[in-house]
């Protein structure tokens, strides 16, 4: 069936994100290098970052509550108030970084929109993703905005009931395996690949877990008017 919705993921997809992680987190390593070595201070924040996430949800402000607490904990609690001022300080400059949009965002994303409804379906803070929204110029291009907290199976079919389209007329176009691909197939809906140069440990899944169909990977957007003229 031809798609009739094509909706976009936000971080990593239209506009720069975990590469600000990247950078924090090797500011962070740094910080703490008298109390664990990097490998294990990855571990350590990745394992208080899922812990987290149903508490303080996905997004920089998390993040940084999470840097904080790991700091105390691989510490010992003689974290010093200078060290936890740091990483508040980290977390805020994450806040304030301009938006800086991936290559051919804007020219594909009017391109769709001749022919297709498009969406944005972005999850993490409300407020900071707004505030990207609003920064990268692409609100006005939108039919629809859906900033959620979760990208699972519920959340789409939500999301496709209210645009009133059966699954497989939705498209969705992401740079995450697990929230834009794995859950929108689940419901019979199909999705797009488009990875980015650095992929958070928690968004990562297993290559042999993924759907034999349904599904299709681009090395970039530029690619995806092609894709769906040849999807009808």
């Amino acid at each position: 069936m031809p798609v009739e919705v094509v909706a976009f993921d936000g971080d990593d997809t239209l506009w720069h994100s975990e590469t600000h992680f990247t950078v924090t987190h090797e500011r962070f390593c740094e910080l703490l290098a008298g109390h664990a070595d990097p490998a294990e201070l990855s571990e350590r924040m990745l394992a208080t970052e899922r812990r987290n996430l149903e508490i303080f949800g996905y997004g920089v402000k998390g993040y940084t509550l999470s840097m904080i607490e790991t700091a105390i904990e691989v510490s010992g609690g003689s974290v010093t108030a200078a060290d936890i001022q740091v990483l508040l300080e980290a977390g805020k400059e994450m806040l304030r970084h301009p938006t800086e949009l991936l290559d051919d965002v804007r020219l594909v994303v009017e391109q769709v929109s001749l022919s297709h409804r498009v969406v944005l379906v972005t999850k993490g803070d409300l407020f900071h993703q707004e505030a990207k929204l609003a920064a990268s110029g692409l609100g006005e291009l939108f039919d629809r905005i859906e900033i959620v907290s979760e990208k699972d199976e519920r959340t789409y079919k939500r999301v496709v009931d209210d645009l009133g389209v059966a699954p497989d007329r939705f498209l969705m176009v992401g740079n995450s395996l697990r929230s834009d691909v794995l859950p929108v197939v689940a419901i019979g809906g199909r999705a797009v690949h488009v990875p980015y140069v650095v992929d958070w440990a928690h968004e990562v899944v297993d290559e042999a877990d993924l759907p034999a169909e349904g599904w299709w990977r681009l090395d970039s957007l530029a690619g995806l008017a092609d894709l769906l003229a040849r999807l009808g």
